[in-house]
């Protein structure tokens, strides 16, 4: 039997150096466009091949956007599945039927016998593993489709609660119809439910009003860049602005032949 021989045409591809793109942006998201939407806008301005993102915010939301680029794509879910924090306002008396501030209005109630002593005992019963059930309006796919699309349909399908966990619930200020709180919690839990959730307890309603996620994992609102000072830079100035891959590669992914640092 003759020995093989590779041949130029069949030779592996040889790795790739690290290009100076590869790696992790921090963007405070607006108000308005959707977590896509800030993607596709940093894909198009820096004409970059692969952009993706380490979690998404509601459309309303405002606040710590994780951008990962070209080779980061790969760890989107170590940054998905980091902790997080928020602050945000909810409105009591009034119940959407997305939970928040974009949602129609599906019921109306009196709230004037609230305390903020109330709404405190109210966030510390839902402190600790907790069950939630994704809203309609949401992201969540049930058979390969979008809830959000199926409610715009008129649908209402089950949905099966999941596990998340409250670390912190705290009130920092309150002024009714409005309660401003700070939340610290695990992947996967909807602040939005969390302030139904107070309204049902207390018998008036709420949904969120406004929301800022304030830090992701290692990263807080104070190292992010703003979706505006972004699309001004040119491309050796965004370069300078992202923290390369080797901070944050797992060893042994591969990088061109170089190890990164875990």
């Amino acid at each position: 039997m003759k020995p093989f021989h590779r041949t130029p045409g069949n030779a592996p591809a040889p790795p790739r150096d690290i290009d100076p793109f590869d790696g992790v942006l921090i963007v405070n998201k607006p108000s308005g466009p959707t977590s896509h939407d800030v993607v596709d806008a940093i894909r198009r301005r820096f004409a970059l091949p692969k952009v993706g993102h380490g979690g998404t915010l509601d459309p309303q939301a405002t606040g710590i956007l994780v951008i990962l680029i070209g080779r980061a794509t790969r760890l989107s879910e170590r940054f998905m599945g980091s902790d997080k924090t928020y602050e945000g306002v909810m409105t009591l008396g009034i119940e959407t039927d997305s939970h928040d501030a974009d949602g129609a209005v599906t019921r109306e109630a009196d709230c004037s016998a609230v305390t903020a002593d109330k709404v405190q005992a109210a966030m510390d019963a839902l402190k600790g593993d907790i069950y939630q059930t994704p809203p309609m309006v949401s992201a969540v796919k049930v058979a390969g489709v979008p809830l959000y699309k199926r409610a715009r349909r008129g649908e209402v399908v089950e949905r099966k609660p999941r596990l998340v966990h409250v670390y912190e619930f705290r009130l920092t200020s309150f002024d009714l119809p409005r309660a401003a709180f700070t939340v610290r919690c695990t992947k996967g839990t909807y602040v939005r439910t969390l302030c139904a959730d107070i309204g049902t307890a207390l018998g008036c309603g709420a949904h969120l009003s406004a929301l800022c996620r304030t830090v992701t994992g290692e990263f807080h609102l104070q190292r992010a860049l703003t979706l505006d000072e972004i699309i001004k830079m040119d491309r050796n100035t965004l370069q300078g602005k992202i923290i390369p891959i080797r901070q944050f590669a797992p060893q042994g992914m591969p990088t061109g032949g170089q190890t990164p640092a875990p």
